[in-house]
């Protein structure tokens, strides 16, 4: 996987939740993981396809995706209700629209599929894309964490 496709997803979302969740964003470590993986409770998948195939997920625990959908809304969230599920979907639309516009500016091309949201206890995401995923966790000033987990590679 080359580091071209990586970095535009890793600064687009540490970027977009800095404006939108206006509060200090830190970011962690790069880790590797297999494509099969148990999400921590709410998760946004983008489906990529053209010069690249693969996959972008934003992950968290549902406590993180009502604190950042709360911010986004301007109002408290308590439950994850389909407002809670809207934003979070928006969010990972927001983060990929902004990465791929970097990527189209490095002359890759691409299409993208909507945000799927997945959500629940001990649920693994697997995907068949033999590659991979890289993760970097973001730390939101102690309102939880936020993983953006991406796996890609050229079409072959």
């Amino acid at each position: 996987m080359r580091v071209e496709y990586i970095n535009p997803f890793v600064e687009s979302t540490f970027n977009v939740l800095k404006e939108v969740l206006n509060i200090d964003i830190k970011r962690g470590d790069l880790k590797l993981k297999n494509t099969s993986m148990q999400i921590q409770g709410v998760a946004a998948m983008v489906g990529l396809a053209g010069d690249v195939q693969g996959r972008v997920l934003f992950d968290m625990s549902q406590e993180t995706a009502l604190f950042v959908a709360g911010v986004m809304n301007g109002a408290e969230f308590t439950v994850f209700d389909e407002m809670a599920k809207d934003t979070i979907q928006e969010l990972a639309n927001m983060i990929t629209a902004r990465a791929v516009t970097k990527l189209g500016g490095l002359g890759f091309r691409f299409d993208l599929t909507p945000p799927t949201l997945f959500t629940g206890d001990h649920m693994e995401v697997s995907t068949n894309i033999k590659v991979e995923a890289l993760v970097v966790p973001m730390e939101l000033g102690g309102k939880g964490r936020l993983e953006v987990n991406v796996a890609i590679r050229e079409r072959t």
